[in-house]
């Protein structure tokens, strides 16, 4: 397994990646509706791509493909986190954090933050996360149900 930037090439997967693994795995802490809402089937691939240019966008992949990424913004927020819905538990995500804390302080950031799922809480927990707030985010007319979190660097 390694990490790498994405390129472009990779939206259409990375995309897919994030509905299946919303449908799969999230779907165990929230409603069908709030799952639609979240990942819709009919999410614009043009509208993906363009609301990441100003990511760093790292890609964890294998032979088997890509397992997972993450996006850092230029402030140190981590906007999505997704481990591929058949490769969880496979330290993917811990790769991923540990390669977005050294991109962050090779930055120059004091810490990281991220709105995490129910489904996720645990992860970044275990990963030296603090709650900050519980919040409900609204999407596409859905009230989710998610975390604020960072980790000071």
């Amino acid at each position: 397994m390694h990490i790498r930037d994405h390129t472009l090439k990779d939206s259409a997967t990375l995309l897919k990646l994030f509905h299946d693994t919303v449908h799969n795995i999230n779907i165990k802490d929230y409603t069908q509706t709030q799952i639609d809402a979240w990942a819709p089937d009919n999410f614009d691939l043009t509208r993906w791509e363009s609301r990441t240019r100003n990511y760093k966008i790292f890609v964890a992949e294998d032979n088997k493909g890509i397992a997972g990424f993450a996006e850092l913004d230029i402030d140190g927020h981590i906007d999505c986190f997704y481990v591929h819905h058949e490769r969880q538990g496979q330290g993917v995500g811990k790769l991923l954090i540990e390669h977005v804390e050294k991109e962050a302080l090779r930055q120059n950031f004091s810490r990281i933050f991220a709105e995490v799922s129910i489904t996720a809480k645990p992860f970044f927990e275990r990963s030296g996360f603090i709650v900050l707030t519980e919040q409900q985010a609204e999407i596409r007319g859905q009230k989710l149900t998610n975390f604020r979190m960072e980790k000071l660097l």
